[in-house]
């Protein structure tokens, strides 16, 4: 097996692959979303699939031509598997490539690229080590926007990718950072992970102006950058809003494939818009943040199952259901 594919056989079909024993899975949005809709934005569900991405584990054994892991090493693992001949994967952003394999679970062994395993630090425990995931997404939304010690965030979206996109922000050097949603315990446990500011909103569309003065209020000062970790017209609306002239929005949540905006009033402006799609080159730095405790995302992980046919359900429900769940984890 080479970068283009995987297998669940032996080994030995890939010189630089490497067998792992799943140990951590988390279960992410889409993987919620997918189940209940067969559908996530333009990615439609046609046939059977296995769901689950977030994920590390333990080598088990590693391909003739692999040499920085070795049996035993336990490893964060990047799921995509990009083509590396296309010419954005020529050009770095092998995110982007049409040809990407993403990872699903069916088997609690997997055998994947080597150069996509990440040894973890001996700080950084295997439920941490999936959380990378989730992670990335926040580390490549604070890159695309150019996240600095100078620049004032606002966080649409007090759920997992929310709160990690805070986290890191905070990371990059951001001195202030408010974050919105509409559930009062999501706002609670974001001021427990250090945002400075919240604000509770409703779901009305009729209420966004209203709630972009509270938003400027709250922020004391412009607002340089907002990402929109949920995706829907209303709180897209409100980032283009409250976003200072000049400004970036970063569009990472998908929660409508359309929506409405005041684009108009943005763009004379000169809001920028920017979106991403998952992530490239993060691991590297999300195992750091980690290790240095710079981020910790243990508070993060509020339930977990191991992965009998019942808790699998039980654990699905539970991240669907929202309410005091952030990130569910299975335990293999």
């Amino acid at each position: 097996m080479g970068k283009g594919g995987m297998s669940h056989g032996n080994v030995g079909e890939g010189t630089h692959d490497a067998r792992i024993r799943m140990k951590a899975v988390g279960i992410c949005g889409s993987d919620v979303h997918f189940l209940k809709e067969m559908k996530l934005a333009d990615f439609v569900v046609t046939e059977p699939m296995v769901i689950g991405h977030e994920c590390a584990g333990i080598i088990e054994e590693v391909g003739t031509e692999v040499k920085h892991l070795v049996p035993g090493d336990r490893v964060a693992v990047e799921p995509g598997i990009s083509c590396w001949r296309c010419d954005l994967c020529k050009d770095g952003r092998y995110n982007l490539c049409p040809e990407m394999k993403f990872l699903l679970l069916p088997l609690f062994m997997i055998v994947h690229p080597a150069d996509l395993c990440f040894k973890l630090p001996d700080n950084v425990s295997l439920e941490e080590g999936a959380m990378c995931e989730p992670l990335s997404v926040g580390v490549h939304a604070c890159r695309r926007a150019n996240v600095g010690p100078e620049t004032n965030v606002l966080v649409m979206g007090a759920g997992p990718i929310g709160l990690v996109t805070m986290l890191v922000a905070r990371a990059f050097g951001s001195p202030r950072i408010v974050i919105v949603d509409v559930d009062d315990h999501r706002l609670s446990v974001a001021k427990e992970l250090g945002a400075d500011e919240t604000v509770k909103v409703s779901t009305s569309i009729n209420d966004v102006a209203a709630e972009i003065e509270r938003i400027k209020e709250a922020m004391g000062a412009v607002v340089d950058i907002s990402f929109d970790c949920a995706g829907f017209s209303k709180t897209m609306s409100t980032a283009l809003g409250a976003t200072s002239s000049g400004g970036k929005v970063c569009l990472v949540g998908l929660g409508h494939t359309e929506m409405t905006l005041p684009l108009a009033p943005a763009a004379v402006r000169e809001v920028d818009v920017v979106g991403i799609f998952r992530y490239k080159n993060t691991w590297p730095l999300c195992l750091e943040f980690l290790r240095s405790g710079k981020i910790d995302v243990k508070p993060l992980i509020t339930h977990r199952f191991g992965f009998s046919q019942k808790e699998v359900e039980d654990a699905f429900e539970t991240s669907a259901r929202g309410g005091n769940a952030i990130k569910v984890m299975f335990n293999l």
